[in-house]
């Protein structure tokens, strides 16, 4: 239904746009709050704030790239951009490094920024453009306006995605640092739920204290649904590799009790999936379990 188009390549990595991106500036168009060069302003900020975007995700990119990790694509969304790697980092020092070069990036874009903020406001009364309203006055100003809002944009950047949550880089942080300690099945589990508890304890917050704000943001609930459910997938995807490399190690424990039914995997299959309710990995053959094995946490 929804399909994505190819802005480019840089350093060898293609840049996708989907197409649900599109939304973001027909809503700022439509907007009645902005009209003439207003919104011509909001529009600029938001295609920078999502160059701005490409940059961090490329930052991921490039900091796997020098732990030989590929990086399939960049697609941007409009809830931001995602970098697909051709594979997740073997050691956590290699995920914090990863996981904070985006950020990094965000910060250095508003670092350089800051002096030229900074200078539009001191430099305004100093320049000759004119009396307050007219045209050199107006550029000025809207440039300035435009590298300040440019300026927060990114700032924002690095305080949402560090938000100790998954899928924001803070949640890849915080596992990266626990799995220096332990195992990375235990690591993401811990990690997992520090983002639940900070994602529902926020939204008790704003219950509490401004819920006419949380009742007319429905966004930010989707938002957060969407962090609670994408925790739970990372944590079943981190125990189903850790199962695949336990497969090739771990003795099996024979499964004869056990058939394919109720575990919902294809006809023929052959392969490792982890069963939640035995808290198991499983060796499939052919479609009929063959063995089991435990993941270690630690």
């Amino acid at each position: 239904m929804f399909r994505s188009w190819r802005l480019g390549s840089l350093f060898g990595i293609g840049i996708w746009i989907h197409s649900t991106f599109l939304l973001l500036p027909l809503f700022v168009a439509l907007s009645p709050e902005t009209t003439g060069v207003g919104t011509l302003l909001h529009l600029a900020v938001l295609f920078a704030v999502f160059g701005c975007v490409v940059l961090h995700e490329l930052g991921h990119a490039l900091m796997a790239r020098r732990f030989g990790i590929g990086t399939v694509d960049i697609t941007l969304y409009p809830i931001g951009g995602v970098a697909r790697l051709d594979r997740l980092p073997d050691k956590p020092s290699e995920e914090l490094w990863i996981a904070l070069a985006g950020p990094a990036v965000n910060v250095a874009i508003a670092a350089l920024l800051l002096p030229l903020v900074m200078a539009g406001h001191f430099l305004a009364p100093l320049l000759p453009l004119g009396p307050e309203g007219s045209l050199g006055d107006a550029v000025w100003s809207t440039g300035v306006d435009f590298l300040t809002y440019l300026m927060w944009a990114n700032i924002v950047l690095v305080l949402f995605n560090m938000l100790p949550t998954f899928p924001m880089d803070g949640g890849r942080v915080l596992r990266a640092l626990l799995a220096l300690r332990m195992g990375a099945v235990r690591a993401t589990t811990v990690a997992v739920g520090v983002g639940r508890l900070f994602i529902l304890g926020a939204l008790l917050l704003l219950l509490l204290f401004a819920p006419s704000y949380l009742l007319s943001s429905p966004t930010l609930i989707l938002i957060a649904v969407f962090m609670l459910i994408v925790g739970q997938h990372e944590l079943v995807a981190i125990r189903q590799r850790e199962a695949m490399r336990q497969a090739a190690v771990a003795p099996l424990v024979p499964l004869s009790p056990l058939s394919s039914q109720g575990f919902g995997v294809e006809p023929g299959f052959s392969g490792v999936t982890w069963d939640e309710r035995s808290r198991v990995g499983i060796q499939w053959h052919n479609g009929q379990p063959i063995g089991a094995f435990v993941v270690p946490s630690e």
